[in-house]
């Protein structure tokens, strides 16, 4: 099997959750195209840890990474294939 394969098979394992999906949305919707966890929590109306753990899976699978940004950590979306698969569903 194609590496390129088994790479996407697990980007659309990642977002086949709603929450998680929603995440991604979230964070490349925002202007700056980065997102701290306090505003995703806010935006997801969920616990801070049930938030942490999504994004932990998202970052274990390379679809965002976070940057200490004074005492917050932003989050922006690196994986090319997860915007392709984003914008494929919301159709912009």
């Amino acid at each position: 099997m194609k590496l390129k394969y088994v790479r996407e098979s697990e980007v659309l394992k990642a977002l086949a959750h709603p929450v998680r999906l929603q995440m991604v949305e979230i964070i490349t919707s925002l202007r700056e195209d980065e997102c701290s966890v306090s505003t995703i929590q806010k935006k997801l109306g969920m616990p801070q840890s049930t938030v942490s753990q999504h994004l932990q899976i998202l970052r274990n699978k390379g679809i965002i990474e976070g940057n200490k940004r004074k005492a917050a950590i932003c989050y922006r979306v690196k994986d090319r294939y997860a915007k392709e698969i984003l914008r494929m569903l919301t159709g912009s």
